[in-house]
C-alpha cells in the first residue's frame, strides 16, 4: 500500500496550503486520494499519526537533498554553500520543513509529537518510525552535518546555522525585516561569500579539513 501511503500523505500536504491542520477533515483525504477511510486509518491510526507521517516524510526528503547536494562533483566548501542556499529556498516555501529545522509551529500547522506511551505498534513499518516523533530541531541539525562524513561535519553544521539564521530573520534591501514568507528574499550573495571565505580560511591548514 505504499502508494496510497503516498497519495494520502501528498493530499494532506495539498490541504495544508489551503487551510489550517485543524481544518482537514481525513473523509476528503481519502477521498482525494481516492481511497477508503479504512484504509487511510490502517495506514496511519489516526489524525496524529498521519502527521507525524507528514513529518517524517518532510524530514527524509530534507536529507535527502542535502546528500544529493553533497555528492555533486564540486569542491566540498561549494558543496556546503550549495546546501546553505538550498535550505533557505526550500524553508521558504515549505512551511513544515521551516517548522521542522526552527521548532516554530505555527497555529496553521500540525505539532506533531510521539505516539503515547504504551501504545500498541503501529502495523505498518513507516508508521511505526513515523510514530516516534518527528525530529527536534538541534536533532536535525545534527543529522544534517552527520551528512557530510567526519571530516567537512562542522563546516556542514555552520553552513546550516547560517542559512538558519536567514530562515529565521531574512535579510532584506536596507537591512529590513519581514517574517512574511511570501517576501523572503534567496539568501543573499553576502552572506554566500561569509560562507565561502569561513570555510576557505578553515581549509588552507595542513590538515585540509575542518576541524
Amino acid at each position: 500500500m505504499a502508494n496510497a501511503r503516498e497519495a494520502l500523505l501528498d493530499s494532506a500536504l495539498a490541504e495544508l496550503a489551503h487551510r489550517p491542520w485543524s481544518a482537514v477533515r481525513m473523509a476528503d483525504l481519502a477521498a482525494a486520494a481516492r481511497v477508503s477511510r479504512q484504509t487511510l486509518y490502517n495506514e496511519f491510526g489516526s489524525k496524529d499519526g498521519l502527521a507525524r507521517a507528514l513529518a517524517r516524510r518532510e524530514a527524509d526528503a530534507y536529507l535527502q537533498g542535502v546528500r544529493r547536494l553533497l555528492a555533486a562533483p564540486a569542491p566540498p566548501e561549494r558543496n556546503l554553500v550549495a546546501v546553505a542556499e538550498w535550505i533557505v529556498a526550500r524553508a521558504a516555501v515549505r512551511p513544515l520543513l521551516r517548522a521542522l529545522l526552527t521548532g516554530d509551529w505555527n497555529e496553521r500547522l500540525p505539532h506533531p509529537r510521539p505516539a503515547r506511551p504504551g501504545a500498541r505498534p503501529a502495523p505498518v513499518p513507516a508508521q511505526r518510525r513515523a510514530d516516534l516523533g518527528p525530529p527536534a530541531p538541534g536533532e536535525l541539525v545534527a543529522q544534517t552535518a552527520a551528512c557530510a562524513g567526519e571530516g567537512w561535519a562542522t563546516g556542514c553544521e555552520l553552513a546550516v546555522r547560517v542559512a538558519l539564521s536567514h530562515v529565521v530573520a531574512p535579510a532584506l534591501p536596507g537591512d529590513a525585516q519581514c517574517a512574511e514568507p511570501e517576501s523572503w528574499s534567496p539568501m543573499t550573495p553576502a552572506i554566500t561569500r561569509l560562507i565561502e571565505t569561513i570555510l576557505s580560511v578553515e581549509t588552507t591548514s595542513p590538515r585540509k579539513t575542518m576541524p
